[in-house]
């Protein structure tokens, strides 16, 4: 029986080399290879970084987003290890060696300077990219997440409340009921889909489960508590669905209160922890605002290299 997941995959790829990228694999060294979708062309246009999320590679992640940005954007959309066909030999599973590798990957596709757009775990993996280069990153637009190592404490009485013992148990899902509480707890409208649907992403979505495991075993064992959030030198939009179960609004205003005078906090009314997906339009147009203040800042208050 045909998988009624994976027979989109073909569509969205369509869409995105229809907005003018392409694909493209990055060996960052031996044994290390991180798969990208990158601008057809070399311009001069601003380079936004589009990090995804842990329950789907990168251009399923951002498939309404991708489009609308091109025109005034260099778009670049990285899948991170043990995502799409990305993957390393090596043992690290922190959000900062995906960081340490996404930068590198940027390095040699010859990117300067970029903003970064992180959504839920690829959200850790921007704060922590932008800690460690700011000679890289100038600004980020975060939804859904937390500096990492911090996941622990905000997201227990989400688990407990649904009777989950770890984020493991939530964010990789075993079984079909599993899928569902993972969906139903993302979204904030209750869409129905058939059981088949959730079956066959199932089956196609959770690929590298053991080296996805050992990634949020990493997240759960460290702790970091807001008074050793980084000092960050760059200016952050804070882009949140109002309704998010995972993180709620509370997380996201503590979170800019703790990132000071540089962060702001945005918020989408009537959309949850998926809220680019739930609803794709009010978060375009959110977003769009955000980078285009965001460049406006960086041209009058900081020197581009853009």
């Amino acid at each position: 029986m045909v998988n009624l997941v994976s027979i989109q995959e073909p569509l969205i790829h369509w869409l995105i080399k229809r907005a003018g990228l392409r694909q493209q694999m990055v060996e960052i060294e031996p044994g290390t290879v991180m798969g990208f979708w990158v601008p057809n062309t070399n311009s001069n246009k601003p380079a936004v970084v589009m990090v995804h999320g842990f329950a789907a590679e990168g251009v399923v992640t951002w498939q309404f987003q991708v489009g609308s940005l091109t025109r005034d954007y260099a778009v670049y959309v990285p899948d991170l290890l043990f995502f799409g066909k990305s993957y390393t030999t090596r043992s690290e599973r922190s959000p900062g060696f995906q960081a340490k590798c996404l930068g590198m990957a940027l390095d040699l596709l010859g990117v300067r300077r970029c903003t970064l757009v992180g959504f839920s775990y690829g959200g850790m993996v921007s704060f922590d990219l932008a800690e460690a280069r700011p000679d890289l990153v100038n600004s980020l637009v975060v939804s859904g997440s937390v500096v990492a190592g911090m996941t622990g404490s905000v997201s227990r009485p989400m688990l407990d409340r649904l009777g989950l013992s770890s984020d493991r148990e939530l964010l990789l899902p075993s079984n079909l009921q599993g899928l569902k509480t993972l969906f139903y707890v993302a979204v904030h409208r209750k869409f129905w889909f058939p059981d088949r649907m959730f079956r066959d992403y199932l089956e196609v979505m959770f690929s590298n489960r053991k080296e996805k495991e050992e990634l949020l075993e990493y997240l759960s064992s460290t702790g970091k508590g807001v008074e050793d959030i980084p000092k960050f030198q760059q200016r952050i939009v804070l882009l949140w669905g109002e309704e998010d179960q995972i993180f709620n609004m509370e997380v996201a205003k503590n979170l800019r209160e703790q990132l000071g005078e540089t962060a702001i906090l945005r918020a989408i009314k009537r959309g949850g922890h998926l809220v680019h997906l739930e609803r794709p339009c009010a978060y375009t147009k959110c977003l769009k605002e955000s980078l285009a203040f965001l460049l406006a800042q960086d041209i009058n208050g900081h020197p581009s290299n853009i």
